[in-house]
């Protein structure tokens, strides 16, 4: 009598929510590298702005046309992409040469903050009149836009539309590289990107990323949040270009903490029974879970989100697979069971 084969574990059904944030977003690189390794977790969903939107693209493209493997090599090439057109590349790598110079140096100098404010004084539509953005050619490159839009993983992806001043979410279908390129467009460097006669700008400015499209569609209860800016600062910043840090911080997670304050109202009310769950109306009780950078990103300057040295991106990928690592072995079996953070204690307190 042969033995039956030990059958493999059942993988459980998660969406990700990917926050923006730059070079910053090799971090998510590298924790999603480390879920797909370890291959437990079936994405269903993903909702993203921004940088986080390029890691999601990748992400569902790879695995459409390769699977987990598949999806940690498009990874790896868009990545790689990301590197090539940072232009410092061409010299080698200087991460060994800026690790020398002290911190923060040149950014609070005087004559830098000349130039800085100079520059912010002009529009791209003027100092980029023909409108470059080496950001095309990587997508182009890197991600396969065909098979995101064939895949069955549920894509919404938040762009800012410019005269309505609301926030648009493109689904699966819609997803191209101009959606993007919106996505990621940073006013003060980028002309708006326009779809269908409306200009566009970041995502992140009204929806970073966007939660409530994973309330209402057939999506997993549980949801994995990627944030990239941090919430909480322990000192005042006093030094002008620590402030525009932190002005930055705050605009861009301003729209993500009111919609986990909203969750955390909702799922309340659930539990104190003034709430319905789903099957008798719309709401149901979510799960979420988190894996953070951790101080040393919050510590890091503004300025290090366009830094695309290999070494750099490569360190926030191997931290990436660290945090990602040590949440697959503390929060995994909470997955499709409770929530492993208090959204209140750790976001809203």
């Amino acid at each position: 009598m042969s033995k039956r084969k030990p059958t493999a574990p059942q993988r459980r059904p998660i969406s990700l929510a990917l926050q923006g944030g730059g070079a910053h977003g090799a971090f998510q690189w590298g924790v999603l590298d480390r879920l797909l390794e370890d291959d437990r977790l079936d994405i269903r969903a993903v909702t993203a702005s921004s940088a986080g939107a390029m890691n999601a693209a990748a992400l569902i493209s790879g695995l459409h046309t390769g699977g987990a493997e598949g999806a940690r090599r498009q990874l790896d090439l868009l990545w790689r992409e990301v590197n090539l057109s940072g232009g410092r590349n061409v010299f080698g790598d200087s991460a060994i040469w800026s690790a020398a110079v002290p911190p923060g140096w040149l950014k609070d100098s005087s004559l830098w903050r000349s130039a800085e404010n100079a520059a912010m004084s002009m529009s791209p539509y003027q100092f980029n009149p023909f409108n470059l953005n080496p950001l095309k050619r990587v997508l182009g490159t890197a991600i396969d836009f065909e098979a995101v839009r064939a895949s069955s993983i549920r894509l919404f992806v938040a762009a800012t539309a410019v005269r309505q001043g609301r926030a648009r979410l493109f689904e699966t279908p819609e997803i191209t590289d101009q959606v993007l390129l919106a996505s990621a467009c940073l006013p003060h460097l980028f002309q708006a990107v326009e779809i269908d006669g409306e200009p566009y700008w970041d995502g992140g400015y009204l929806a970073n990323p966007a939660l409530w499209p994973l309330f209402y569609a057939d999506t997993p209860d549980d949801i994995l949040l990627l944030p990239l800016n941090p919430f909480v600062r322990e000192e005042t910043p006093r030094v002008a270009g620590d402030i525009m840090d932190r002005l930055n911080e705050i605009v861009f997670n301003a729209p993500l903490v009111a919609e986990l304050r909203a969750i955390a109202f909702v799922q309340d009310m659930i539990a104190d029974g003034r709430l319905k769950r789903a099957g008798e109306n719309r709401y149901r009780q979510l799960m979420l879970h988190a894996i953070e950078p951790g101080p040393w990103l919050g510590a890091l300057s503004l300025g290090t989100k366009f830094d695309t040295e290999w070494t750099f991106l490569n360190d926030l990928k191997g931290r990436g697979r660290a945090a990602a690592g040590e949440w697959l072995e503390q929060c995994f079996p909470d997955v499709g069971q409770r929530s492993s953070i208090d959204i209140k204690a750790r976001f809203l307190a």
